[in-house]
């Protein structure tokens, strides 16, 4: 008998609750050794089929019709989903070592390195990702932050990085949320912002690490947007921020010996400061602010005269974060040129420009000056590369990698560039996009699309190594489209407000004309584009299928917001002002209709494709509730959901083994509902 010419994949039709007692099956019909199996089958000449291998859900997950991923797909996708990459988190105060984030086992943990490329010697472990840490100055001591299954209840702990034995210290109290730890100058105290009175509100505490049990409230916050920013040179006061909202700040001195607060925000001001950094004497800060434009841009205060004034050669474009070096002398910051990062430095005091080393394209993020230097850590995450820790020295230029891939690739990828167009919305406004086509030499003719929407609302998708998205540009030949919907920060204050309140169906209404741009595309299909998104970028995913349905084959929605009025109504307390500030004050009867107007929960009738809804149980952003909500809706008018959620996760995936579950899961949903012509 001739050989079998192709393995024939059956996928049995169920329903969706039988779906959800078991997964589709797959059957093969070969024999051990790949030929044909010309076996009697019950006594007759049909071959016995046998079923390919398939891995079980995780017990940590509840899957809801969703089925199991074939272990062939998981072995195909796993060189994607280990293509390394780590991140500056600071440096330590003993000397020139650098501390990076990578990862231990599942979790994301920090580690030192005393010399570039070379090893990294863990600081934390454990099962749950450490992501931020600050050592002491002029000690040993690490104050890091860590929550607890993604609830973002961070607490704050305490070692010392000179001992392998020591145990962490908890200082907080292990329920409450706890955000911007300071230490002082002097290295003997911390300050930090926690909910712990209330569970809303953000009060300003203190401690001294020598009793790390006697915590005292400096300052008791009449909303939850107070943060510690600053310690006084001399230690007697701390400057703290109270965001009233993304378009306003207010700075105060808190006196450490009356506990006597007292504003130093310059006189009339209504504009936002944030990345605050003290002068070198104290009598002033360097921040980011939107003075005299549309943009934010570094600018210096002067607390006795409650002024604020615009630092010469501040670019037309967004800044992102600004950092002040130890003498005072140097001000680095970074500068969002259309989605891309550039470096600029000033010098201090005089505020002039000066020249900045030049940095690979990219996204920089974590600017952080080394003690005694002039000497600035930062990631960059490039196109053909993922995140890794570098710094430049400011006054050499010498650029310093210290991390290259902590995972080697199993596979030779080519990374393809961004292609970033602007396609006219229905009123004129200009929508940014970027847009990663496959090779057409492997992949010709007209291609899938995955239309993907960052989170926010205040976020904006930017070029960068694509990580795990690569099994589709690389794999599948699928291409990637990212609209920044207006609403997207990046373009200034008065793209990032277009969207405010009643005007948040303008966004959904951006993404026709970019369906109308990939459809008139020669390498698009536009019968074949599924809609994807985090968060913020769930609602948008979702509305954007009930508006423009029939123009959408597929959707996933992670993490994602289903009705902006329930939202704001079930968020944790703590967001909930804040939140209203960007999406609207749903008790207002006119933004409440509007809210309602393009809740997808309230359009499930209108979702006819077929969607993934992925979430955290432990979501303190968008509550599960979220995603019940819209599961049932689009199954209730009959359409087809597969469900999955992490028992141990929040807003997002952060461990490992859940990101690759989430990852193949998603592949699948993709190849069996995008794929097919």
């Amino acid at each position: 008998m001739p050989p079998l010419l192709a393995a024939l994949l059956l996928f049995a039709a169920v329903s969706p609750a039988a779906e959800a007692r078991r997964p589709d099956i797959v059957v093969f019909l070969t024999d051990d050794l790949g030929q044909p199996d010309t076996a009697p089958y019950g006594g007759g000449g049909i071959r016995t089929p046998r079923v390919a291998p398939t891995l079980p859900h995780p017990s940590n997950f509840v899957a809801d019709a969703v089925p199991q991923v074939p272990a062939a797909l998981a072995e195909e996708m796993d060189p994607y989903l280990n293509l390394g990459g780590a991140s500056f988190k600071g440096w330590d105060s003993q000397g020139r070592a650098a501390i990076v984030s990578t990862r231990i086992g599942s979790a994301s943990h920090l580690h030192r390195m005393t010399e570039a490329l070379g090893k990294r010697a863990a600081l934390t472990r454990g099962t749950e990702p450490v992501k931020f840490g600050w050592f002491q100055p002029g000690g040993t001591k690490l104050a890091y932050l860590a929550d607890k299954g993604g609830d973002e209840n961070y607490q704050l702990f305490l070692t010392d990085a000179a001992d392998a034995k020591a145990k962490p210290t908890l200082i907080t109290d292990g329920r409450s949320r706890n955000t911007d730890p300071r230490w002082s100058a002097d290295g003997q105290r911390i300050a930090w912002a926690s909910n712990r009175r209330n569970g809303k509100d953000s009060d300003i505490l203190i401690v001294d690490v020598k009793a790390p049990s006697k915590v005292r409230a400096l300052v008791t916050g009449s909303s939850p947007g107070w943060s510690a920013t600053a310690w006084a040179p001399d230690g007697h006061w701390l400057l703290v921020r109270q965001s009233v909202s993304i378009e306003r700040t207010r700075l105060h001195k808190a006196d450490l010996a009356t506990g006597k607060v007292t504003e130093v925000t310059p006189t009339g001001a209504s504009h936002p400061f944030s990345h605050v950094r003290l002068s070198m004497d104290g009598n002033g800060a360097y921040a980011l602010s939107t003075l005299g434009g549309d943009f934010l841009r570094p600018v210096r205060l002067d607390f006795a005269a409650r002024t604020v004034k615009l630092l010469e050669g501040a670019p037309e474009w967004d800044c992102e974060e600004l950092e002040v070096s130890a003498d005072g002398r140097r001000l680095a910051v970074i500068v969002n040129v259309d989605g891309r990062s550039e470096l600029r430095c000033w010098e201090l005091p005089s505020g002039k420009p000066l020249r900045a080393p030049a940095i690979r394209p990219g996204v920089i993020s974590n600017l952080a000056f080394r003690p005694g230097s002039h000497e600035v850590g930062f990631t960059l995450n490039s196109e053909d590369s993922p995140s890794d820790a570098w710094s430049a020295d400011l006054d050499s230029e010498a650029l310093t990698r210290w991390t290259d891939r902590t995972s080697k690739p199993k596979v030779d990828v080519k990374a393809p560039e961004a292609t970033t167009i602007r396609v006219r919305s229905f009123d004129g406004e200009q929508i940014p996009c970027l847009v990663y086509l496959p090779d057409a030499a492997k992949f010709p003719g007209r291609r899938p699309a995955i239309m993907i929407f960052h989170g926010g609302p205040e976020g904006q998708s930017r070029p960068g190594f694509r990580g795990g998205l690569l099994y589709y540009l690389d794999r599948l030949g699928i291409a990637l489209i990212y609209p920044n919907v207006r609403g997207s920060s990046g373009y200034g204050r008065r793209y990032l407000n277009l969207d405010n309140g009643v005007r948040r169906g303008d966004a959904v209404k951006d993404v026709g004309p970019v369906l109308d741009w990939a459809a008139g595309h020669p390498r698009i299909d536009p019968a074949r584009i599924a809609a994807f998104g985090g968060s913020y970028g769930g609602f948008m995913c979702l509305a954007s299928m009930a508006e423009h349905g029939e123009r959408f084959r597929c959707g996933v929605d992670v993490v994602g917001v289903t009705n902006i009025v329930t939202l704001l109504e079930q968020t944790s307390d703590y967001r909930r002002a804040a939140r209203r500030a960007e999406y609207g004050d749903e008790r207002k009867p006119d933004v409440r209709a509007a809210l309602e107007a393009v809740a997808p929960a309230r359009n499930a009738a209108r979702i006819r494709a077929p969607l993934l809804v992925i979430h955290g149980r432990n979501d303190p952003r968008v509550p599960l509730a979220e995603a019940v909500r819209i599961r049932d809706a689009v199954r209730t008018t009959g359409g087809e959901v597969w469900y999955l959620v992490a028992e141990d996760e929040g807003h997002g995936f952060s461990k490992k083994s859940n990101v690759d579950h989430q990852a193949r899961v998603t592949a699948l949903f993709l190849k069996e509902r995008l794929l097919d012509p």
